[in-house]
């Protein structure tokens, strides 16, 4: 029976270990899991999120380490951060910015929002309104804002991670289908084990440690770091193992959705980051089942929480031989 491999964030490639200086990408790796103690599969499925240009959505009970999370990403990446509140009296406007009357010049200008940075945390997206949450589709898709007939660019990378609690619980909108199928991942975070709980009442407050953390990259090296994402080499049994994959999701029993294709292209990006984090310079089965439960299992319309995810994953994993 196929499983899902459990990772190993301080597992460094052999070839990393022989005294030479460690690339920013297991950098990063390591400051985001000091920082998140307990959640070494979290913090590289984050990593992996950023590098492969997608976007993240983290579910789970507050006070769990989300916003923690995000923050950590954005400090160790070096780059621009906005956080947004979501309620459920937020306007789109309130998120995208909107031409303002200048009585000066007799002209509307446009005043930017918040969605204008590099990395937005979406703070308990569902509390807000169907109409709100959709205001961040174009901008997770196209990354431009269109306003008053004109598009604007927002700033490069642009990653957006959106943090929700559980739909069971009061004032929550489940995300639609369609803002769904825009993150790249959805994972929670889930207690920590005893070890680390025991770490983090004694040691030092994990904001005070985040501030005191350098960035190990800025915009220009991630960019960089995603390129070298996409160049990742995927063998033709790689990609007949994924549209197996797929394949299955759409004919097997008991699926709402199958996967799409861009749901695949997903998890071949995802993959590839994987790899990458992995040292390697091509992509392997054992990468695609590392991804697996948070890159498809939300887009399938399986399970409405993302804790469900894994025991569900390993199933559908186990029905597709692999190559």
């Amino acid at each position: 029976m196929t499983s899902v491999p459990a990772p190993v964030l301080a597992a460094i490639p052999p070839a990393l270990k022989a005294g030479t200086p460690l690339p920013p990408e297991a950098v990063a790796a390591e400051k985001i899991s000091g920082i998140l103690l307990g959640k070494a599969e979290a913090a590289r499925l984050s990593l992996a999120c950023l590098i492969a240009g997608g976007h993240l959505l983290i579910e789970d009970l507050p006070g769990m380490g989300k916003t923690l999370l995000a923050h950590t990403l954005a400090r160790v990446a070096g780059l621009s951060f906005n956080r947004v509140q979501f309620t459920n009296d937020m306007l789109p406007g309130d998120l995208t910015g909107a031409p303002i009357y200048n009585r000066d010049s007799g002209e509307f200008v446009f005043h930017p929002g918040p969605l204008f940075t590099q990395v937005l945390l979406a703070d308990e997206i569902n509390r807000a309104s169907p109409k709100t949450q959709s205001a961040l589709l174009e901008a997770m898709e196209e990354k431009q804002v269109s306003s008053d007939g004109v598009s604007r660019p927002l700033p490069r990378p642009f990653f957006v991670i959106a943090t929700q609690n559980p739909v069971d619980q009061t004032s929550t909108h489940p995300l639609p289908e369609a803002q769904l199928d825009r993150f790249l991942m959805r994972i929670s975070l889930g207690y920590p084990d005893s070890a680390a709980e025991l770490e983090i009442l004694r040691g030092e407050d994990r904001r005070l440690l985040l501030e005191q953390t350098p960035p190990v990259m800025d915009a220009a090296a991630l960019l960089e770091l995603q390129g070298r994402a996409r160049a990742i080499h995927a063998s033709e049994a790689l990609l007949a193992y994924l549209r197996a994959l797929a394949e299955h999701t759409r004919h097997g029993a008991g699926f709402a959705y199958g996967l799409s294709p861009r749901g695949t292209q997903a998890l071949l990006a995802a993959a590839r980051a994987w790899a990458l984090l992995s040292g390697r310079d091509h992509a392997l089965p054992a990468d695609v089942q590392a991804v697996f439960p948070a890159v498809v299992i939300h887009r399938l319309g399986l399970v409405r929480d993302a804790r469900e995810a894994a025991p569900v994953a390993r199933e559908l994993l186990a029905a597709v031989p692999l190559p």
